[in-house]
């Protein structure tokens, strides 16, 4: 068996067992699998910070086994509305979770990835979902609305009110994603999305 000694990202093998480019173009498997790498990177980290500890499992390492591994998965293949590749995902199932592996990797419509990202350094000291309105002096709750625009809900004179109304909003839009693809879905992604609840320190 060919191995390469040169390390993808410094962490992943490529066994060539399976192939990594068609002629053109990364074949969906390496793509996956190099995006995910790279997240476990300390250069990536430098970058985005909220990766900073991000790491595989010792099976993720390997290019074979995540190619079989994907082929396996709900979801992987799939195209979105827009023509997007669904996305890997790590923490769905466990949040919070900073490790790629078999257990809890699903696959997901980019529009829920985007959906459940989290921008810190967008919202300072606030949390998430809440930001102080100059004009109004009020804090603002404003929300993604499930189609990748974002919602201003309302103002309010309080802190918890602003994050209040965030959470309901937040939460009735999650539950409606995941009815639109409930039949889409990996099983346990429809249920964690279903179950998902926002807490004050995300």
């Amino acid at each position: 068996m060919r191995v390469s000694t040169k390390k993808v990202c410094g962490i992943g093998v490529n066994e060539w067992v399976y192939p990594s480019y068609d002629g053109v173009k990364r074949f969906k498997q390496y793509h996956s699998w190099c995006c995910m790498l790279e997240r476990c990177s300390s250069k990536y980290w430098s970058k985005f910070p909220t990766y900073n500890g991000v790491a595989c499992s010792d099976n993720f390492k390997s290019y074979s086994y995540f190619y079989e591994w994907c082929n396996k998965q709900v979801g992987f293949g799939s195209i979105d509305e827009e023509g997007k590749s669904w996305c890997l995902d790590k923490d769905i199932l466990v949040k919070g979770n900073k490790l790629y592996s078999e257990d809890v990797c699903i696959f997901v419509p980019h529009r829920i990835n985007l959906l459940l990202i989290k921008r810190n350094a967008s919202r300072g000291d606030l949390p998430v979902g809440v930001s102080w309105d100059k004009v109004t002096s009020k804090y603002k709750a404003t929300c993604n609305n499930g189609s990748g625009t974002a919602k201003t809900i309302g103002r309010y004179s309080s802190v918890q009110e602003a994050f209040q109304a965030y959470k309901s909003y937040k939460e009735s839009v999650i539950r409606q994603v995941a009815e639109k693809y409930k039949h889409q879905l990996d099983p346990r992604a429809y249920q964690a999305l279903l179950n998902y609840t926002v807490e004050i320190t995300d």
